[in-house]
Order: C-alpha cells, then sequence, then structure tokens
C-alpha cells in the first residue's frame, strides 16, 4: 500500500531544544502511524508583516540545528528566499529545498534552487491558479531536475482569507509529482500578527481540509507541530500541538489507508 509523507516541523528555528522536541515526537509518530517524515523548518522567515516580528537565529545557529537534526538522521526541509543563501552552510543539511509560495514565480531564484541538484517543494502561491504551475515545474525541469514535489497552501478569496478548491489537487496530480495539502497555512487568516490566536487562523477547519485532500489523492500532507502553540514565534494561531497533531492522524490515517488499499 502507498504510504503517507509527512512535511512537519516549527514554523521557524527557534531553539536546539524546541527542534529536538519536536522532531522526537514527530518521529515517533511516524512509526506509529506509519508515514514517511520530512522535519520542516524555516530557518529564516522573511516575508514577516513587522520588524518587530521574530525572524531567524541567524544563519551560525540555524546551521548547529540543523546539523543535530542530520546527526539524528532526519530528512529536512527549509526554505530559501535569496541567491545568495544557497551557499551558506546550513543548506549542506538540507535535504528538500522548499520555494516559498510568495516567491514561486522568481525564475532566477527557482532554478538556481534546482541546480543543486535537490529535490524541490514548490509552494504554490496562493494568488495562482492551479493550472499556472506548470510553468514553474518546466523551468526547475530546464535545469535537468526532475525532483519535484507540489504543496497546495490555498488561494486568495477577497481581503485577509483562503479557500481550498479541491479541484486544485487533481489539476496538481496532471503534473506527475507528488503532490502534498499544506493543512496550517490554508487556515491562515492573512494580515493578522502570528501571535493573535483568536484571528490568526481557523485551526478547527485543517481536519476538514485534510480529509478533503486525501480523498482527492495527495501524496502527503504538510502540517506545522509545535509543543505550545500559543507561545510560538511564528503562526502561533494554526501550528498544532502535538495532541492535536495526534488527534489529525488518528482521524485521517484510516482514511488515507482505506483511499490507498491495494484491495479491489
Amino acid at each position: 500500500m502507498k504510504k503517507l509523507q509527512v512535511i512537519a516541523g516549527n514554523c521557524v528555528l527557534e531553539s536546539l531544544k524546541t527542534s529536538l522536541e519536536t522532531s522526537s515526537f514527530l518521529r515517533e509518530m511516524s512509526q506509529k502511524y506509519n508515514f514517511d517524515l520530512v522535519y520542516k523548518s524555516s530557518y529564516k522567515k522573511d516575508n514577516r508583516s513587522s520588524t518587530d516580528y521574530f525572524c531567524t537565529l541567524g544563519e551560525e545557529k540555524s546551521a548547529e540545528i540543523f546539523s543535530e537534526l542530520k546527526d539524528k538522521d532526519f530528512r529536512i526541509i527549509t526554505d530559501v528566499h535569496n541567491i545568495y543563501e544557497l551557499e551558506l552552510k546550513l543548506f549542506d543539511f538540507i535535504d528538500v529545498i522548499q520555494i516559498p509560495a510568495y516567491l514561486c514565480m522568481q525564475t532566477e531564484l527557482t532554478t538556481k534552487a534546482a541546480e543543486k541538484g535537490k529535490t524541490i517543494n514548490l509552494k504554490k502561491g496562493q494568488f495562482l491558479s492551479p493550472n499556472d504551475v506548470e510553468k514553474i515545474v518546466l523551468k526547475i525541469k530546464s535545469t535537468g531536475n526532475d525532483s519535484i514535489t507540489i504543496t497546495e497552501r490555498g488561494t486568495c478569496f477577497g481581503y485577509r482569507d483562503l479557500m481550498v478548491d479541491p479541484r486544485s489537487f487533481l489539476i496538481l496530480k496532471k503534473l506527475n509529482h507528488p503532490v502534498f495539502f499544506d493543512v496550517g497555512h490554508s487556515v491562515r487568516k492573512n494580515g493578522f500578527p502570528s501571535s493573535n490566536v483568536k484571528e490568526g487562523g481557523q485551526k478547527e477547519f485543517g481536519e476538514t481540509y485534510a480529509r478533503s485532500a486525501i480523498s482527492n489523492f495527495v501524496d502527503g500532507l504538510f502540517i506545522e507541530v509545535h509543543p505550545d502553540p500559543k507561545n510560538a514565534k511564528c503562526d502561533a494561531a494554526t501550528q498544532f500541538s502535538f495532541k492535536e497533531f495526534e488527534n489529525l492522524m488518528n482521524s485521517v490515517k484510516p482514511l488515507w489507508d482505506f483511499v490507498n488499499s491495494d484491495k479491489p
């Protein structure tokens, strides 16, 4: 039977302690629920709406944390925002380079990242039709890199709101690359401070969206997880607590097994 793929971890690197606590929990969950894990943390959040908000621990400290995680045999994904970042030491520990949604149309950034020869996780811009994602995929393939995953994270719906159109999953699947669904970012309420737990997101809809995605044959889920979401330094409203993550797995894994069963 096809195995569930999960990209999960803290929204942004906060500390070695938080990273180790989260990664240890997720490894335990991957064994309990039989999914393949790629550990996710942005080394830098470069699209914060204010300079007052936490952005990064810095390149050196981020490299140290990624090195610790790599020593524990985690596969790791992080974002790239600028071409110069691709030469940073921290990318030596990265298995999957993520192109952020807001930057997905940046041709030079995308192709330079692809030239590193690592898997590219392309986040579909919330402003973009799924029908136009093929153009970006072709940019990546023009470098000779065919190792691509695509992540759906919702589409702009008026101001400060997103919607998830299930037709997008089927359109993206036609590109013949693994498709993931971003559970947390799809329920973000754009424009609200990340610390605004009440208005910054609608996490209660995450399970509904995830079940719809699995029913439409996505290959995996993208979920940001934190030991104490209310006090997370980014996306506090939409990161899943350990308990919430396990509850989600309890709900969606049986559906995954049913949809992907080898039985006629």
